[in-house]
């Protein structure tokens, strides 16, 4: 029996509702990411697999490969990229050469074969250089600006001579103490630590003129004057500048470093030493004991 509320089936008349399956695909067709995946998933897969089945052959590859090169060259040698030679300034001619020797370009090069950071690097890797920038000037230029390292002073060390900048950093060798008269002589090992200092020292000691030799540095730990006549102020580790200023001054009222003295110990800020030459103490010896043979 069916039910009072429902109808019944119209003999020979299909059943307008979906199948399980149908109703299925349909609720599947309004997912928005399986819409997506049919509307871009399977054309990129199609296009993978066809791309991947196309390159798997060598031949395809190489064939690529040369003419994504041969465009690459067709734009990189073209007259507006090329790179015709190099400018070096802020530099002497030795030190531009040097710079030259290191960065051998076989021009004309062009400027994307150029890698302008390394070349910096290697140029500032130059001791005598202090700063450096590469850029490509326009026109076909490699242009190098350089600030060269001033040397401040002669350094004399168990290799032989060499120009320091004012923070003792190498500059260039030096073939002997007449190649830069115009320089300071310092010399003794960590001298090169302590250029400042030295420098310092040097201006103290203007007022001792052409007497003045260079500076020595003892035990890595403090200087010593050196004077002509081999005379020598001993300075101690702490305050050497006041201890110089002292001696300096003794100089000018005293006329100490005129007379027959080797050492003038600064040492012991509060007992200065001074020690004679030889031949004056012989000669001091020899007034004592005359005096004393006379006076019996």
């Amino acid at each position: 029996m069916w039910p009072l509320n429902r109808k019944q089936p119209v003999a020979g008349r299909p059943d307008p509702a979906p199948s399980r399956w149908a109703w299925r695909m349909q609720r599947l067709m309004l997912t928005p990411g399986f819409r997506f995946a049919l509307r871009a998933g399977v054309p990129f897969c199609i296009t993978l697999m066809a791309g991947t089945w196309y390159l798997s052959d060598e031949g395809r590859r190489g064939a690529i490969q040369q003419a994504v090169a041969d465009a690459r060259a067709s734009i990189e040698s073209r007259p507006e990229f090329m790179v015709n030679l190099m400018a070096v300034d802020g530099a002497k001619d030795e030190l531009a050469t040097y710079i030259r020797d290191s960065l051998p370009l076989d021009f004309p090069i062009s400027s994307f074969d150029l890698d302008l950071d390394a070349m910096r690097a290697t140029v500032s890797q130059i001791s005598a250089v202090k700063s450096a920038s590469v850029r490509i000037r326009p026109g076909g230029v490699l242009q190098i600006d350089v600030q060269q390292r001033k040397a401040v002073a002669l350094w004399r060390n168990a290799d032989g001579l060499a120009l320091v900048d004012e923070n003792g950093i190498y500059v260039a060798a030096a073939t002997s103490r007449h190649a830069r008269p115009d320089l300071p002589l310092i010399a003794g090992e960590g001298a090169d630590k302590h250029v400042k200092e030295a420098l310092e020292l040097i201006e103290a000691a203007a007022p001792l003129g052409n007497r003045l030799r260079g500076f020595v540095r003892m035990g890595a730990r403090r200087w010593d004057v050196v004077l002509d006549r081999d005379q020598r102020i001993m300075l101690p580790e702490d305050d050497p500048l006041r201890a110089l200023e002292r001696v300096i001054a003794l100089e000018s009222a005293q006329d100490i470093l005129t007379r027959d003295v080797a050492r003038v110990d600064m040492r012991l800020a509060r007992r200065p030493t001074v020690r004679m030459t030889n031949q004056a103490a012989e000669e001091r010896m020899a007034q004592q004991a005359a005096f004393r043979a006379k006076n019996k």
